[in-house]
């Protein structure tokens, strides 16, 4: 297991984040189990070509000679570089491997990953698997405190240690530290406080569909009953993590 070292991140709205970094013992396992799942593929994808083979010619007769070896480098290629793209993308961040280790792939900002960056990470693979065994991303990643390899910066991108979500509470600050009322949000109940920090605490463990609708759903019904309304161009997660800290700040609840 890694000693987790920890990263703070900083959002816009002054809210820190501290994530534990995922050094190269977990990193290490999410790639031996995605390496063997592509084995695996590799291994499928050639004994469909050696049975059709064995068969007989005759299964692609209607196709041209040359298509059979060409559709084999290409599923080849296809498992090669677009398994961990795809699933990054798609999973938010994980491979089986990554998810099994319980780590994700996220931007330096704290956000999800999006497409570009999770092909521009592993294209870089080429780089970082030199000259064997990962050894040029192995060195990077010993070179630098948060266990980066070539990939990662190029992409903008560090890997972290899911944080196991237990009993979420809303935290208070004291009377002392209130910077004064804001308009509305006295209608906030207690529950929908809890309903905010609960989502923003789990977010990452969600499908990127659901909680983008999730998110969405809470900042509509907070909108609605406070009056309060975003700034241009701000993402809905800095809505909702401005309104619980105003809320913190300005609400008591017995």
């Amino acid at each position: 297991m890694d000693a987790f070292d920890q990263i703070r991140i900083d959002t816009p709205e002054q809210i820190a984040l501290e994530l534990p970094l995922a050094g190269i013992g977990s990193r290490f396992l999410a790639l031996v189990i995605d390496t063997t799942i592509q084995i695996v593929l590799y291994l499928i994808t050639a004994l469909i070509f050696i049975f059709t083979m064995s068969v007989g010619s005759s299964v692609f007769l209607f196709l041209p000679r040359l298509l059979g070896p060409a559709l084999a480098v290409f599923i080849v290629f296809a498992i090669y570089w677009g398994y961990f793209a795809i699933f990054e993308s798609v999973w938010c961040g994980q491979t089986p491997g990554k998810r099994y280790a319980g780590i994700r792939v996220i931007k330096e900002s704290g956000r999800p990953i999006n497409v570009f960056e999770a092909i521009g990470r592993n294209l870089m693979r080429a780089v970082d698997g030199l000259p064997g065994v990962y050894g040029v991303g192995l060195v990077c990643m010993m070179c630098n405190r948060q266990s980066r390899r070539l990939g990662d910066f190029v992409a903008g991108t560090i890997v972290v240690h899911e944080k196991p979500t237990e009993l979420v509470r809303p935290s208070w600050s004291s009377s002392a530290g209130m910077t004064g009322p804001v308009p509305g949000l006295e209608n906030v109940t207690a529950d929908e406080l809890i309903l905010i920090e609960t989502y923003l605490h789990r977010r990452w463990e969600l499908d990127n569909f659901v909680r983008t609708n999730t998110a969405r759903q809470i900042a509509d019904r907070i909108k609605k009953k406070t009056g309060l309304q975003p700034q241009p161009n701000q993402h809905v997660d800095d809505f909702l993590e401005v309104t619980a800290r105003q809320i913190r700040d300005s609400s008591r609840f017995l």
